[in-house]
């Protein structure tokens, strides 16, 4: 098959877009659980709390302003097809030559720090980005933009569970660490779970879940009902909206899978807030 060129700046101008776009546009599955989460929810405050986060959705659309004042640590997922050929910047560049545009031109807050531990100091355009490539049939670029925020992502965790403890250790610590997080993870939330893999691997995998629609379940049945009964489990906590108590304290569980070693039974929990916020572009 020809080769296909793809010159990197059409990557950098497509997350600039989609770098404003996460933040002020929440995508219409997220709208639709929020407005089911109101349906269903009985307690007074929760429900004031649901109407209040569709009514900051829909000013935020409106007016293009931020949905949160937490605009997120950049994640960007490129599926590059092996027949495309780059061209242009080097690919990170590129990446974050995206994100500091959209960050600018948004007025979205800048939260990264060049220095993890000591020095602190905020590097003023919301770079570098964190950056996943996979190579994919076909020559096509998928992108993929996820803002995350610091106070879900604080909340996750991971464990290296042993292979005796099962699925009903991998329910155990997905509720646990739900519980743990309260209402620090501004929820109702959405709780992506990866299970398998090695230590990285279950993180990201819990990662990636976050990007699927909501509603959506895992192929294989038995997978498809831990999350339902998961759902069930977390939401009769009673933690509800923002920690306020109520019925609603996520909107939806999903589970990503791979296999592992035979001592191993690595699992993960990736915690998103109520903006939960990605958006997409096919170059």
């Amino acid at each position: 098959m020809a080769k296909r060129t793809v010159n990197t700046n059409l990557i950098t101008e497509k997350l600039a877009e989609l770098s404003g776009a996460a933040s002020c546009e929440l995508d219409d599955d997220l709208i639709g659980a929020l407005k089911e989460g109101l349906r269903i929810e009985e307690s007074p405050v929760g429900r004031q709390i649901l109407e209040q986060i569709l009514e900051n959705a829909k000013i935020s659309r409106d007016t293009r302003l931020a949905s949160c004042q937490d605009t997120g640590f950049a994640v960007v997922f490129l599926e590059i097809g092996q027949d495309v050929c780059l061209e242009g910047p080097v690919l990170p560049d590129a990446v974050n030559e995206g994100v500091r545009q959209g960050y600018e031109k948004n007025y979205l807050r800048k939260s990264i720090v060049d220095d993890p531990a000591i020095t602190r100091k905020n590097t003023r355009d919301n770079t570098p980005a964190v950056i996943y490539t996979d190579i994919v049939p076909g020559d096509k670029v998928k992108i993929i933009l996820t803002a995350k925020g610091g106070g879900s992502e604080n909340m996750s965790a991971v464990a290296m569970l042993k292979p005796a403890d099962g699925i009903e250790g991998v329910r155990k610590f997905v509720v646990d660490t739900v519980k743990k997080a309260g209402g620090n993870p501004c929820p109702p939330i959405i709780v992506g779970v990866g299970v398998g893999g090695t230590f990285e691997k279950c993180a990201l995998l819990a990662k990636k879940a976050l990007l699927r629609p909501l509603g959506s379940h895992h192929p294989d049945e038995r997978y498809a009902k831990l999350e339902r009964e998961l759902l069930v489990e977390i939401n009769a906590t009673g933690i509800g909206p923002q920690g306020l108590g109520g019925r609603v304290t996520a909107l939806s569980v999903m589970v990503e899978t791979f296999p592992c070693h035979i001592a191993s039974l690595p699992a993960a929990v990736n915690l998103n807030c109520h903006a939960s916020r990605h958006k997409e572009a096919i170059i």
